[in-house]
């Protein structure tokens, strides 16, 4: 059995085939589109459509496709946050950045963070103090 990716909110399937579909909109310039993720964690190839172009450094705000609620954090709006249930039927918070060219990804289970990407570190403080107190983040 394939990793299933969820929507937090609504519980949909994000996964397509062999992808994480996604919404987003550009925070500079509201140009909106689709994004297909590869599902392997740690591996930071996207797919969109010719006319919606990515721009490394650029900030996205990423939507759910089926129930079109946000999922960048509020307590910290560069991450976002999908649901993510292992072969094992094991659920995790998989929390990525939503900035363009950066590569963080957390992989969460209770107080277990496991830490993938070149650019980890640069929101490695957010899961390091008690969730009550993320928000001051």
């Amino acid at each position: 059995m394939a990793l299933q990716y969820l929507c937090p909110i609504c519980g949909g399937q994000l996964r397509v085939k062999n992808s994480i579909l996604i919404s987003a909109k550009s925070k500079t310039t509201n140009k909106r589109g689709l994004i297909f993720l590869d599902p392997d964690i740690g591996n930071y190839t996207k797919t969109t459509h010719p006319t919606f172009e990515l721009q490394k450094g650029e900030e996205y705000m990423i939507y759910c496709p089926i129930c079109h609620t946000t999922l960048n954090r509020e307590e910290n709006p560069h991450l976002v946050k999908i649901n993510m249930i292992d072969d094992n039927n094991i659920e995790y918070d998989v929390f990525f950045s939503n900035v363009v060219g950066e590569e963080c990804t957390y992989k969460i289970k209770d107080k277990k963070v496991e830490m993938l990407g070149s650019d980890a570190q640069r929101y490695k403080q957010y899961f390091d103090i008690p969730p009550e107190d993320r928000k001051y983040l």
